[in-house]
């Protein structure tokens, strides 16, 4: 066998193992910091959840405890979700829809998506919007967190935004 097609053999059989997806923990904490809340000029639109599905029966047992008890109000902060699920992450988006709370006209208190592609590192789109209702359940106000991040497997990174802030920690299981 000629070196060229060796090397061509070799690359196709590694390929594919390197685009393949690897199954991960994710954990996102999101909240409040001190200060005014800065209110979107729209609300959180009617299908914010797009194509992403819902984590569900993914959902795991949180491990950043200790960090998510240190957002406390004495601290100047409110926690406003912790949540872990597992997800497939590769080369293709994958997303997940994320909510809390009880929904109203299909809007929960707080509702978003999390977008994952991996080639080397994991790039993160994240997209939430924390929600005020009416007396009478209409989405009133809704604070805005969009972010786009590159994360590095087993690092907790700090997303800033304004009157809002996040913790997440993707790791491979």
């Amino acid at each position: 066998m000629r070196p060229l097609h060796l090397i061509a053999l070799l690359l196709c059989l590694l390929a594919p193992s390197a685009f393949a997806e690897r199954l991960y923990q994710v954990e996102l904490l999101v909240f409040r910091q001190a200060g005014e809340p800065v209110v979107a000029p729209q609300l959180a639109p009617d299908d914010w959840a797009g194509t992403a599905l819902p984590i569900g029966d993914s959902e795991r047992p949180t491990a950043l405890n200790a960090e998510a008890a240190k957002l406390s109000p004495g601290n100047g902060y409110q926690l406003l979700l912790h949540k872990a699920w597992s997800q497939n992450i590769g080369s293709s988006p994958s997303s997940v829809a994320v909510s809390s709370g009880e929904a109203q006209f299909g809007h929960h208190p707080i509702e978003g998506t999390l977008s994952f592609t991996q080639e080397r590192f994991a790039d993160l789109q994240l997209e939430l919007w924390i929600n005020q209702f009416s007396a009478d359940g209409l989405l009133e106000t809704s604070e805005h967190l969009k972010i786009v991040q590159r994360l590095k497997d087993d690092s907790l990174t700090y997303l800033d935004h304004g009157s809002l802030g996040a913790l997440i920690r993707i790791s491979p299981l």
